[in-house]
């Protein structure tokens, strides 16, 4: 599972900065004064080749009681909970103040590992000011400039120290063969009595209220020779709405679940139709490489009428997922579940199929005989070989001249080649262009 670091602390001390930092993106808003943020927000980051989960979350004042403060709080309190590790920060220019007090009573009663960070301390990390900060006691104070990248990757290095990272990841390493199977949707779409059906059993406790499920579960599960592992996540509603305590672990829980599947089963309201929350799900899938089947439950309880919106909604909002295979059941009734286990072995061989280099680079000159690559100026580019680079998701990696040229809707076109050639269905394909450097640029001929 990724690690989970919550970054928290009193308003407009850089936590969305630093934030932006970590993800290496701008999906936080920042702005030059207080209490911007007020829902926690989710992002993944990388540094080497462990990743990890963060939580951008709003100023957070313990004790507020009333208003936007106290739900601001709320969601401050959640991310600590999923949090593996808590980054407490605090602004180094302006010193220690009465907030930073009650901040830090309040993580030492959690007892969970805790890291103190000194933002905005560009040019003074080992100067004397930063000493006061120690009257928390909370431990070493680490300086760090988030606007700067100064000690940011020396903070997350310090963070996976902190939990001890890598021995969890020698007990996953052993692998049964089994497929990970994870059941993801909105709160009460039916993913615990999909699963039930399955089993046979009343396994999970399915009910009609939505945030029954709280975590992730896994059960066991054979079918036909081949063992599965059928995950359970909680449902992803939008974190707007995710004000109770005990939903605390939901979301980076089914985000994990997700991002260590083979394969997602993404179930759809058919009551409901498909929401701006499923696309946001679908997207965390695509994003995560995962191999995807859609279905849509309660088939069964919708008239003709509504059948033919939640078709339209599925061909514009969910159509980033042309790839993934599409299926209306009723769990319920165990009506349409046959056909959705061969699309999740379709989807499964699609994303580890092992594909040769002599197949690859065939297929790729055999299209690029059929349609060149757009000319960018004086250049155009040259598609010499490709072979695969990676396994779910599959990836292509084509090299060649100057393919730093080669459009997106040129990527398009051999994607779908390749996707014919191979059969791939309900899986992502990520193709990468690798320009081959010529040796002798930029060296003077040895010539008289």
């Amino acid at each position: 599972m990724k690690p989970v670091l919550a970054l928290v602390g009193r308003p407009n001390v850089g936590k969305s900065t630093l934030f932006n930092r970590l993800t290496k993106t701008r999906d936080a808003i920042v702005a030059d004064f207080a209490g911007l943020t007020r829902d926690r927000h989710y992002g993944n980051g990388k540094q080497g080749k462990l990743e990890y989960i963060v939580i951008d979350t709003g100023g957070f004042e313990p004790d507020a009681e009333t208003g936007i403060y106290k739900e601001m709080a709320k969601q401050t309190r959640q991310a600590v909970a999923e949090a593996d590790v808590v980054i407490f920060m605090l602004d180094a220019r302006a010193g220690v103040c009465a907030q930073d007090h009650d901040i830090a009573k309040y993580l030492r009663k959690l007892g969970k590992p805790c890291l103190l960070v000194a933002n905005k301390a560009e040019g003074m990390t080992n100067s004397h000011q930063l000493v006061e900060f120690y009257e928390l006691g909370l431990g070493d104070v680490h300086g760090i400039s988030a606007s700067h990248g100064q000690g940011t990757r020396e903070l997350v290095d310090l963070a996976f120290e902190t939990i001890k990272l890598g021995a969890p990841d020698e007990e996953e390493v052993v692998d049964n063969g089994a497929i990970k199977l994870a059941v993801a949707g909105r709160p009460n779409v039916g993913k615990s009595t999909l699963i039930n059906t399955w089993l046979g059993e009343e396994r999970l406790v399915a009910f009609d209220l939505p945030g029954t499920t709280r975590d992730a579960i896994s059960v066991p599960f054979e079918r036909d020779g081949q063992l599965f592992e059928l995950i359970d996540t909680a449902g992803l509603r939008r974190r707007g709405q995710v004000f109770e305590a005990i939903e605390k672990f939901s979301v980076v829980k089914t985000l994990q679940a997700i991002a260590t599947a083979n394969v997602v089963l993404l179930l759809i309201d058919a009551e409901q139709g498909v929401t701006d929350q499923d696309a946001h799900i679908a997207g965390y899938i695509l994003e995560s490489g995962r191999a995807v089947v859609i279905a849509i439950n309660k088939w069964d309880a919708v008239d003709a009428y509504q059948r033919e919106l939640v078709q339209r909604s599925i061909e514009t909002r969910l159509s980033f997922l042309k790839f993934a295979e599409l299926h209306f059941i009723s769990a319920k009734k165990r009506q349409g579940l046959g056909p959705v286990w061969t699309s999740i072995a379709k989807a499964h061989r699609s994303a580890t199929i092992k594909m040769t280099t002599p197949v690859l680079t065939r297929l790729l000159l055999e299209a690029t005989q059929f349609q060149s690559p757009e000319r960018a100026g004086m250049f155009r580019p040259k598609l010499r070989y490709a072979h695969q680079g990676g396994m779910n998701p599959p990836v292509i990696v084509i090299h060649g001249n100057s393919l730093e040229h080669v459009s997106a809707s040129y990527k398009r076109f051999l994607e779908g080649r390749f996707r014919k050639e191979f059969k791939l269905v309900g899986t992502p394909l990520r193709i990468e262009m690798k320009t081959t450097t010529n040796p002798y640029a930029g060296k003077e001929s040895n010539r008289i």
